[in-house]
């Protein structure tokens, strides 16, 4: 079985780097992807969802120090899921159920650095971000 995924999207905020206690350096990103379409009345319909991005070593420090809240970055990977292979839900503050998706990064392009285009999830309110 393989499993390989490839996102295009922007940062919704800055990485965040960190260290295991074994030295091993790892970013994590909350990254977005937007998709649009006509519906049948013809009006434009959008949907942000939003991504988890661990990712680990060299790469990790880099992004941290290349990458902005806004990139835009391509990502590929494989998805992590919860115990069943599915994406992780939550408890919203709202009370409602959301859902996470998170993404093992094993290559990071950079297609812009810092806030130099609209962010993809320009419409997101911050709180709709899970993590």
């Amino acid at each position: 079985m393989y499993q390989h995924i490839t996102l295009i999207g922007n940062l919704g905020r800055d990485p965040e780097l960190r260290y295991t206690p074994a030295g091993m350096a790892v970013s994590d990103l909350s990254m977005a992807t937007k998709e649009s379409w006509k519906d049948q009345s013809g009006e434009k319909q959008e949907r942000t969802t939003w991504w988890k991005v661990s990712v680990w070593g060299k790469q990790a420090e880099s992004c941290n120090q290349y990458l902005k809240k806004g990139s835009r970055l391509l990502v590929e990977g494989t998805m992590r899921g919860d115990e069943n292979g599915n994406p992780r839900t939550y408890q919203k503050k709202d009370g409602t159920t959301g859902t996470s998706y998170e993404l093992t990064a094993k290559d990071v392009r950079f297609l812009s650095t810092g806030n130099t285009e609209t962010p993809v999830a320009a419409s997101a309110a911050v709180d709709d971000i899970p993590f």
